[in-house]
């Protein structure tokens, strides 16, 4: 991996010199548009509206318009920004990790001590341990202002951008608001199904399906040419209908026993009610 800032975290008068690391990479087949009547590669050229000639990248500034005026920003008045400017990730306070909202997990990041001794960066991985705490942190990088969650991964610190608050939509759905009526039968059933699924989450068990089809598809067609029959290739599929499910209880009842067969497990005696008491009426 090849850093790409650098920098120092500071929380009160700590300062831990850091490298900043990418933590995630595209796994993705890199595929390229073309012209379906002859294969010939579609390209995209960055062309000036007042010349009509083609911009190299080293040319080209930033504008901002507001539809009367244009104000040019070049490189350097970018980079003259004293947020852009600095090198510090500011610790600005320690929360408990269970307030941080996964939706406004962003981009992540590993950090690496950058200093001769690693002993602040290896005290500040311990005391998030230890206090079950999450870091946010305050830094610029390519020209933003981010606010992000220092975490602890293994034995490495791990910045995780956040969206900003105004960048989380708000979920208004009118259905939500009918009142629903769940049986406790129901939630019963509905945690049975839960259960039969349960297990220790592995990472390592799940595939990007859609990949490695990708990539069947395209060594088929290397050796087949347009020829190919993708029904061969992958099965037919069978069709789903998708209607909705209009009996809950025996669909959850369906899928428990599904479930449980896929894993060879047999089907566990169904509890019987007990019986309610009669009672006498006083004459």
């Amino acid at each position: 991996m090849r850093s790409i800032w650098k920098g120092a975290l500071t929380f009160g008068l700590v300062n831990v010199p850091v490298k900043v690391y990418s933590a995630t990479e595209d796994h993705d087949v890199s595929l390229h548009q073309v012209h379906n009547a002859d294969g010939g590669r579609i390209r995209y050229q960055r062309i000036c509206e007042i010349d009509g000639e083609v911009v190299p990248y080293s040319d080209i500034d930033k504008a901002y318009d507001d539809g009367e005026q244009t104000v040019v920003l070049t490189k350097d008045d970018l980079a003259s920004l004293p947020s852009e400017r600095s090198r510090e990730i500011e610790v600005v306070e320690f929360v408990p990790s269970e307030q941080v909202d996964l939706l406004t997990l962003d981009k992540a990041y590993y950090l690496e001590p950058d200093s001769s001794s690693p002993k602040a960066y290896v005290l500040l991985r311990k005391t998030l341990e230890q206090t079950d705490r999450t870091a946010i942190v305050r830094f610029s990088l390519r020209q933003k202002t981010r606010l992000a969650a220092l975490r602890v991964r293994g034995d490495v610190l791990v910045l995780q951008t956040l969206l900003w608050a105004d960048e989380v939509r708000e979920a208004a759905f009118p259905a939500l608001e009918e009142s629903v009526r769940i049986s406790a039968k129901e939630l019963e059933m509905s945690a049975s199904l839960v259960d039969s699924f349960s297990k220790d989450f592995d990472p390592e068990e799940f595939t990007d399906e859609y990949q490695e089809e990708l990539r069947t598809l395209i060594d088929a067609k290397l050796e087949q040419g347009d020829a190919l029959d993708t029904d061969a290739t992958f099965g037919k599929s069978e069709d789903d209908d998708g209607g909705e499910v209009i009996d809950l209880m025996e669909a959850l009842r369906a899928s428990v026993e599904r479930s449980r067969a896929a894993r060879g497990e047999k089907d566990a005696p169904a509890k019987k009610a007990p019986a309610k008491k009669k009672t006498s009426k006083a004459s």
